[in-house]
């Protein structure tokens, strides 16, 4: 019986998650087809649905469907209930439908990965939107002595905060109240894929801080570029990618993959 997976997206053709798992399988020597699947618009389910009836085990789940996967679920683990989103489908013995997210995951073990400690550090997340959400209570968990969370809109980010105080120090409010230092700023807004920047004070960076955005590209975002102007070592989200891609492989498979090559590899493929 062939093991499939695969990722759901719209559009989903440019996803980098088939040849990750590719590369994940010829490593641990398991056998898996893993596909990209553009579900329609108005018919995430179904899409599941078809998928499992053709033999399918499990999914992630990229935009515009990470809130739907959430909805469609028998059984959620903690995580994914604070997130309010799901990025990881299993398909049980039973037939039911376990949902989870591993992108905080990623992201913190992709920041540990690059040097990044985040006990007793004060960190600001850019943003407060889906993307932000999924990752507070990971990071939370590893101790930072303070979190902010800045939005243009600080209702938003205000409520954000609230809904997670129980994990930590955490506070939100409008990009204008933003006050450094900080050891590491994590960019987790879409400004970068219009170019755009958040309006940030240049006095953001700690000595020796990190400046960490979500997207990543072949060339440094905007972010990156003014982070790096500022004094800040920069990274982007390439890692974060491949490492909850790694985390839903075990979830999978059992087997947990080494990281290091197959993000050497895509790094060069970005800058071929």
């Amino acid at each position: 019986m062939t093991n499939r997976y695969c990722v759901f997206g719209h559009p989903v053709a440019h996803s980098k998650s088939p040849a990750i798992h590719a590369a994940f399988a010829a490593q641990t020597g398991e056998t898996i087809e893993y596909t990209a699947i553009e579900a329609p618009l108005d018919d995430f389910a179904g899409a599941w649905r078809r998928f499992v009836a053709e033999g399918g085990r499990g999914a992630n789940v990229t935009v515009p469907f990470k809130e739907e996967a959430f909805r469609l679920c028998d059984t959620l683990s903690e995580r994914a209930q604070r997130a309010g989103a799901v990025n990881t489908l299993i398909l049980g013995g039973n037939g039911a439908t376990y949902g989870d997210t591993t992108d905080g995951v990623g992201l913190v073990r992709d920041l540990v990965r690059s040097g990044v400690t985040l006990a007793g550090a004060r960190v600001l997340v850019l943003g407060a939107g889906g993307a932000v959400r999924g990752v507070l209570e990971p990071l939370l968990a590893e101790g930072p002595a303070n979190l902010v969370v800045a939005n243009r809109t600080a209702a938003k980010a205000e409520a954000l905060a609230a809904d997670f105080r129980e994990l930590g120090d955490i506070e939100g409010g409008g990009f204008d109240a933003v006050a450094g230092p900080f050891d590491l700023v994590i960019n987790g807004t879409s400004a970068s894929l219009a170019g755009d920047l958040p309006p940030l004070p240049d006095d953001l960076f700690a000595p020796g801080a990190t400046a960490y955005d979500m997207m990543y590209g072949a060339e440094p975002t905007v972010f990156l570029r003014w982070a790096g102007e500022r004094g800040a070592r920069t990274a982007d989200g390439l890692g974060m990618l491949v490492e909850q891609a790694a985390e839903s492989f075990y979830q999978w498979r059992g087997k947990r993959p080494d990281t290091a090559p197959v993000l050497a590899e895509l790094r060069r493929g970005l800058e071929a």
